[in-house]
């Protein structure tokens, strides 16, 4: 759903590029919270295995296809301030390195596949987890349907963009109509990745999945017929945290091997949006993006002939250069985050200034 420049006008592409300014400067306070010495890299690995499974379009109707878009399983795994900042360092490498989404149109993109995928799956996610029995089953059940309603109201937000700023002079309801009903397609693609994911990870290590905090109930007992809370049972003695590094090694593999050899078998049918545009005109109006001459455009390597080979040197560089960016970005989330709590202790009263 990567939108070309040219498709949103020069004002509302402005506007959503404030929108996603501020949501990643909430992002970076967020994430503070929510990361630690061991969910800060694996931050920087769930960028890295989003960005390689985008790679991976697969079929959904006669001539077109969908990818992840990862808000859903980013939130889940990691948290919804983090997972914002995950799929924005996505859709930012995709940008500038591999000409994938307009530059103008970057902040329509991050407000459209980062922000409100991640809001609205996040959201739902909670809703259900509360209601569902609180059991490792229930935290994949919740990721299916949070990442399934994700999709499509990712695909609402942009006809509502569209409607305000397009450039093509496109029947609205045409737009709607395609756009939600290829992306409810889709959204069923997207469920299953992120709740296949999301299991494999509670099945190794379930402390590493925000999602999955909290799951187990109170102990109840019955007194004279009535269920009544177990008394507290006392504090177990601290363990040392478990290191994710077998979790971060498999996890780069696997991204490397879905961005560097998988990917080659990947459907060439237009995307979602590509489609719709196609179908109704719109993509007259894209322009050329500003580097489509990179060495990296098209997710090939210049000069590189043979087209297997081409594809996957791009998906491993583009892995590489998500994982480095956003472990870097997250290790100094968490390193301002150390630096609050270090002044909080220092200060006489406890709390940071």
């Amino acid at each position: 759903m990567h939108a070309p420049d040219g498709f949103i006008n020069a004002p509302v592409s402005a506007a959503a590029g404030v929108v996603a300014a501020g949501a990643i400067a909430v992002g970076l306070r967020g994430a503070r919270r929510e990361l630690d010495e061991r969910t800060a890299p694996l931050a920087g690995l769930v960028a890295a295995f989003i960005f390689a499974v985008q790679m991976l379009n697969f079929p959904v109707a006669a001539g077109t296809s969908g990818h992840l878009l990862g808000g859903a399983l980013a939130a889940i795994l990691v948290g919804p301030f983090t997972g914002i900042l995950c799929v924005s360092v996505v859709l930012l490498m995709q940008a500038v390195l591999f000409a994938d989404g307009g530059l103008t149109a970057l902040g329509v993109n991050i407000t459209d596949m980062a922000i409100v995928t991640t809001v609205v799956a996040y959201a739902l996610f909670r809703g259900l987890v509360k209601v569902l029995p609180r059991t490792r089953r229930s935290v994949t059940a919740a990721s299916f349907a949070a990442a399934l309603v994700s999709v499509p109201a990712s695909a609402v937000v942009f006809t509502l963009l569209y409607a305000i700023g397009g450039t093509a002079d496109v029947s609205l309801g045409k737009v709607a109509t395609a756009m939600v009903g290829v992306h409810v397609l889709i959204g069923i693609g997207e469920a299953v990745i992120t709740a296949l994911t999301v299991g494999a990870v509670i099945a190794v290590r379930p402390d590493l999945v925000h999602g999955a905090r909290g799951l187990t109930r109170k102990l109840k007992l019955r007194v004279n017929g009535e269920l009544v809370d177990a008394p507290d049972a006392p504090e177990p003695e601290p363990v040392p945290a478990r290191s994710p590094r077998k979790v971060w090694i498999t996890g780069l593999v696997a991204s490397l091997f879905l961005a560097g050899f998988v990917s080659f078998y990947a459907s060439a049918d237009p995307d979602g949006l590509e489609k719709v545009a196609g179908d109704h005109g719109i993509d007259e109006k894209a322009e050329e993006h500003a580097i489509a001459g990179s060495p990296l455009a098209d997710y090939g390597v210049e000069d590189v002939d043979d087209a297997r080979l081409s594809g996957g040197l791009a998906g491993v560089i583009g892995v590489g250069v998500t994982v480095v960016a956003g472990t870097g970005v997250f290790w100094a989330v968490r390193r301002r985050r150390a630096g609050d709590e270090a002044e909080a202790a220092a200060s006489p009263t406890g709390t940071s200034v």
